[in-house]
């Protein structure tokens, strides 16, 4: 080896080492300041941090070819798996029927991707219209306008349209749904008295249980006719309150006090004809006794599935 080419080969080396020595300055800064920021960052807001949506509807519909069933039956669990993730995130116990607190903002657009890759899938609109309201109502009608218009001969998709527009408060479109309804083959004989309804007394107690009532006789999905069931022990709760509380006032403006229990009160109990347990007290909807608070006031046990208002 000439003396060129040594100087040379120790050239290479020491510019490879030098090379090295660089990396590794490069790679042990940059975990020391990735640890840095680690120790700084706040804590993740799981109600604010969201995962982004995959593909949107007519992009995942084009991908899926003839595998566009399969994929909106993934897109539909990802769906129930989205909201489950999110309640079991929370620090405290979250009800089905209300979701406002779980910032459900990614749900619209995996219902709308499901339904676009299988307008026919009857499950995601039904689901959009139980669940949607608490997070875009109008994207919830939207969902559903589509199911409907897909799917023509289906009456269930106008019973959710009514339902929807009632809950905005919009009876006139409520009514226009419902009878739209009622007027495909095999729809029930209620749907034409719902629309009367919606014209004649949309915004009444007896309406809203009404309302549920069906929807807790027609879904098939336990979460939402759970939610509807509740909902209408609310609603007759509702009604055994202001009885049960007309019938303490009257009671203290006779005897000058409250009612020390509901043993004082059996008669009137038994001419409103209320159910009552072992103890005597008057029974929720749910089969809870109602508790005599202080003040000659009467309010649900904590024990029952009643949701507070």
């Amino acid at each position: 080896m000439t003396k060129d080419e040594s100087l040379s080969g120790y050239n290479d080396r020491a510019k490879t080492i030098g090379l090295l020595a660089i990396v590794a300055f490069g790679l042990i800064t940059a975990a020391l300041l990735a640890g840095w920021i680690d120790t700084r960052r706040p804590a993740a807001d799981p109600n604010v941090v969201d995962e982004s949506l995959y593909l949107k509807g007519q992009t995942a519909r084009r991908l899926s070819l003839s595998f566009s069933g399969l994929a909106a039956d993934w897109y539909w669990m990802r769906s129930l798996q989205y909201v489950g993730g999110k309640i079991v995130n929370m620090p405290e116990n979250v009800v089905f029927d209300n979701l406002e607190q779980l910032n459900l903002k990614l749900l619209p657009s995996l219902l709308d991707t499901a339904t676009t890759l299988d307008p026919e899938f009857f499950q995601p609109y039904e689901y959009a219209a139980a669940v949607l309201p608490a997070v875009d109502v109008n994207e919830a009608i939207r969902i559903v306008q589509k199911g409907s218009a897909a799917n023509p001969s289906n009456w269930r998709l106008y019973q959710h349209l009514g339902y929807l527009y009632w809950q905005k408060q919009d009876y006139k479109s409520a009514a226009e749904a419902y009878g739209n309804g009622a007027q495909i083959p095999g729809a029930p004989q209620w749907m034409q008295a719902m629309k009367a309804r919606m014209l004649a007394d949309g915004g009444s107690r007896s309406t809203a249980r009404e309302i549920y009532l069906r929807m807790y006789e027609q879904s098939t999905d336990n979460n939402i006719r759970t939610m509807a069931r509740h909902h209408v022990f609310q609603i007759d709760a509702a009604d055994q309150l202001e009885v049960l509380q007309k019938v303490l006032a009257e009671f203290q403006t006779r005897n000058g006090r409250c009612t020390s229990g509901w043993k004082e009160l059996q008669s009137e109990l038994r001419t409103l004809q209320m159910p009552i347990d072992s103890t005597g007290a008057p029974v929720d909807p749910s089969g809870a006794p109602y508790v005599l608070a202080t003040n000659c006031q009467v309010q649900l046990s904590p024990t029952s599935e009643v949701p507070a208002k």
